[in-house]
């Protein structure tokens, strides 16, 4: 593959990217480390209103320009209430599930006083106690976060500075295994943004001519359903989103694949692109997959709702437990590398 090199450039680029916090609405550190990594290959990336990054990676046809899309915002949480303990009611941000989060470390970001950590735990969470813990159904209303201080009360915990609208960041817990996988929280879709500052950089050190003009557009809120809802520059006419490919029962992808989606629970893709993505990977000899994702919508499902006039598709690497604590491989990586390369040329 004429990307293979790239492909640990990728990986980097997405651990890096894992260690910033950034669910949807806290996004601006994650945004910055994303521009300037597209300014020292020497691209001119710009934010708008929203926080969103937008970049200009070059092209010849102006009227028929290829927009890519990825975003950085994760699952998280806010602070709903301080209880009377001083533990930490929370709100979700995104699709979190409580069901997936149980036992997990966490930072509480202030507003003006700094973090602290805590743990994500049952009410009344040891078993030698609670008679019925294996039996409680999880839920936002039984569920607190244990803060890491010696805390008693609500005014204890107010003191620190704490309040609710605070942002409340999972731990990520990131590895990459000697086999090749990836293992991580919020995989979607900070591994899809790496992938597109790999290609990124692909073209710039082969010095790629592009005949159509393209764009990358790496959006904020997307776990909100807003992400990719404004900004597409003029003159696009085709939006892909470059985000997970679902991996699970009833299903074909696998982790090592790159998955190419032909309908998600908000319509079907256009079949123009979703069949030259098939012919094109038939012809490369990709490892790939297409499948119907049942609970699932992507950034430009957004763009197309919100009356931008594109043609639409959805690929990427295959994710394993979405929304929970996820894997992918670096063979997933590289076939969404290699797919996009010869799709976007």
């Amino acid at each position: 593959m004429k990307t293979s090199k790239y492909v640990y450039y990728a990986v980097e680029m997405t651990k890096k990217l894992l260690a910033i916090d950034s669910p949807s609405g806290y996004t601006k550190k994650a945004a910055d480390f994303v521009v300037k990594e597209y300014e020292k290959m020497g691209y001119k990336p710009q934010v708008t209103t929203k926080g969103s990054v937008i970049v200009d990676i070059g092209g010849k046809d102006k009227n028929n320009a290829l927009l890519l899309a990825a975003h950085v915002d994760t699952l998280g949480a806010m602070v709903h209430t301080i209880k009377d303990n001083g533990n930490l009611k929370l709100d979700p941000i995104g699709g979190l599930s409580p069901n997936n989060t149980e036992t997990e470390n966490v930072k509480i970001v202030t507003k003006a006083n700094g973090t602290y950590e805590g743990t994500y735990q049952l009410t009344n969470a040891s078993i030698h106690v609670n008679g019925e813990f294996d039996d409680t159904k999880r839920s936002w209303d039984n569920m607190e976060v244990v803060l890491d201080q010696p805390v008693k009360s609500k005014e204890d915990t107010e003191k620190l500075g704490i309040m609710p609208g605070d942002y409340v960041c999972f731990n990520p817990r990131t590895v990459v295994t000697k086999s090749g996988y990836i293992k991580s929280r919020f995989l979607d879709d900070k591994l899809s943004v790496g992938i597109l500052l790999a290609y990124a950089k692909y073209l710039k050190e082969e010095n790629k001519t592009l005949d159509r003009k393209q764009y990358h557009y790496i959006t904020v809120y997307e776990e909100e359903g807003h992400g990719c809802g404004s900004s597409i520059p003029a003159g696009v006419t085709e939006a892909i989103s470059v985000d997970m490919g679902c991996v699970g029962e009833g299903l074909n992808c696998t982790e090592r694949q790159v998955s190419i989606c032909a309908k998600s629970s908000r319509g079907p893709y256009n079949y123009e692109i979703v069949s030259n993505l098939i012919a094109i990977a038939k012809r490369a000899k990709l490892d790939f997959a297409v499948d119907i994702y049942p609970h699932y919508g992507s950034d430009v499902d957004i763009a197309v709702r919100a009356g931008f006039d594109v043609k639409h598709g959805l690929i990427g690497a295959g994710v394993y437990a979405s929304h929970g604590y996820e894997r992918s491989h670096i063979d997933g990586v590289a076939n969404t590398l290699e797919l996009i390369a010869l799709y976007a040329k």
